[in-house]
């Protein structure tokens, strides 16, 4: 099994979507036996919550299903992990960070180096938290964008992982 998880700050916005968009494209692609996915936020302030409401309205007005509990990402997950998505530079950093290993720290990637469109200075996903209906919205346009070339890359790694 190739194990995926994306991570943001409170995991009830960013990660919950992404982790949701990135499960159907799986499915869609017929490789939900051998991805799993999930996501975890660098805080505990939400742990064991659902996800925001707003990010549940347009996961679902997308076709999408959610179903979320949040929880904070723990450095001894690095081990039973193929790819950790941060989805901004500060996430990013602090995974990095957390890491026990070069090798470990070398899992994670930023969600939108897998969009060709997206230039060094469009990295992040903005935070849709203290905003509207829009910011969730513009968020999950990033996250569809970006899957694609996720699921390209993941393929491949998964090609190389069951050889």
């Amino acid at each position: 099994m190739y194990r995926v998880c994306f991570v943001c700050t409170g995991n009830i916005c960013r990660s919950p979507m992404a982790e949701s968009v990135f499960r159907a494209r799986v499915a869609e692609a017929g490789l939900d036996a051998l991805v799993e996915v999930d996501s975890a936020g660098t805080g505990g302030w939400h742990e064991g919550d659902g996800a925001d409401p707003r990010a549940v309205t347009v996961l679902e007005g997308a076709g999408y299903e959610p179903s979320h509990r949040a929880r904070q990402f723990r450095a001894s997950w690095f081990a039973g992990l193929d790819l950790v998505v941060a989805l901004d530079a500060g996430h990013l950093r602090d995974l990095r960070a957390l890491a026990p290993t070069p090798e470990d720290a070398a899992k994670v990637r930023l969600l939108r180096s897998y969009d060709p469109a997206a230039t060094a200075a469009e990295a992040d996903v903005p935070d849709p938290y203290y905003g509207s209906l829009d910011g969730f919205e513009q968020c999950l346009e990033l996250v569809e964008a970006a899957s694609s070339g996720l699921l390209d890359a993941v393929r491949e790694a998964v090609k190389e992982h069951t050889a």
